[in-house]
């Protein structure tokens, strides 16, 4: 049985710690985005996108936002602005 593995797994947590300083920068990093996406796919029930950016990378219906958020952020799509 050769299934391909999803999740954590793909992508890899040390590529994905590699883009941020800390663990936690990550989760934080990653959750802001996974609720932005959320927004967006909610608004889309809804019929106004105007407010909202979807997924920048492929996703299928059964990815949830947290895997999408973790793929952008591995294919390089978001970046990390400084906080004041």
């Amino acid at each position: 049985m050769s299934e391909k593995l999803e999740g954590i797994v793909s992508p890899a947590i040390d590529n994905l710690l590699n883009k941020v300083d800390s663990k936690y920068e990550l989760v934080i990093f990653a959750s802001k985005r996974a609720r932005q996406i959320n927004d967006y796919y909610s608004a889309l029930h809804e019929g106004s996108l105007f407010n909202n950016v979807g997924p920048l990378v492929d996703a299928t219906v059964d990815e949830k936002p947290l895997t999408i958020a973790m793929h952008e952020i591995d294919q390089n799509k978001l970046q990390k602005h400084a906080t004041e």
